[in-house]
């Protein structure tokens, strides 16, 4: 027997190609709540009625202030590659989106995809030994000398590059991640 699930209404934009449980890793209650986070950041540009529906996205400078990314050192780039402008500015699509993939319940192969989307500052698809060092220096406070710095990106490139071009693909940083047992357990934040 083929159960059909009830359509949800909800007060905000809606999403014609799917329904937002099946788009996502929330529940109703869940997206509610991340409108109204979405909402509180800009009450004068997000209208609770999305009957006209407006095409409204709020700045990156408000997103990466929420206490949910204010102390994460890539707030900027998370925010960034998922804006669909690249600037960083979000819709609420897109707001969803980011807490989707960021949610505890997301998969490892999609939380690989945005970490090496967040990853790739030059935007080339590839981590090269820039975005390594980048990379590093945020995730440890700037705290390591340029010399270890070096060091630890070279010996990754040199372990985790298959293909022997000294840059990471997508492949290459998928491999490597499968190493990193608290990749998932790091690579989320909390609504």
């Amino acid at each position: 027997m083929h159960v059909r699930q009830q359509q949800i209404v909800l007060p905000m934009p809606h999403r014609s190609y799917c329904k937002w449980q099946d788009c996502t890793f929330f529940t109703r209650k869940e997206i509610l709540r991340l409108h109204g986070r979405y909402h509180e950041l800009a009450p004068h540009l997000v209208p609770m009625d999305y009957t006209n529906d407006p095409d409204c996205k709020l700045p990156l400078a408000l997103i990466v202030n929420m206490p949910e990314l204010k102390e994460n050192p890539f707030r900027n780039r998370i925010v960034e590659s998922f804006s669909e402008d690249g600037m960083g500015n979000l819709s609420f699509n897109e707001f969803v989106d980011m807490f989707s993939v960021l949610s505890e319940t997301a998969s490892r192969e999609l939380k690989a995809i945005y970490a090496f989307k967040i990853y790739d500052f030059n935007v080339d698809n590839y981590l090269c030994k820039e975005d390594l060092e980048k990379t590093l220096n945020r995730l440890t406070k700037e705290e390591l000398t340029p010399e270890e710095v070096e060091l630890v990106c070279q010996k990754s490139i040199e372990e985790a590059d298959l293909d022997g071009d000294n840059k990471l693909s997508f492949a290459d940083f998928e491999n490597m991640i499968t190493r990193a047992p608290d990749f998932l357990s790091t690579f989320h934040i909390r609504i």
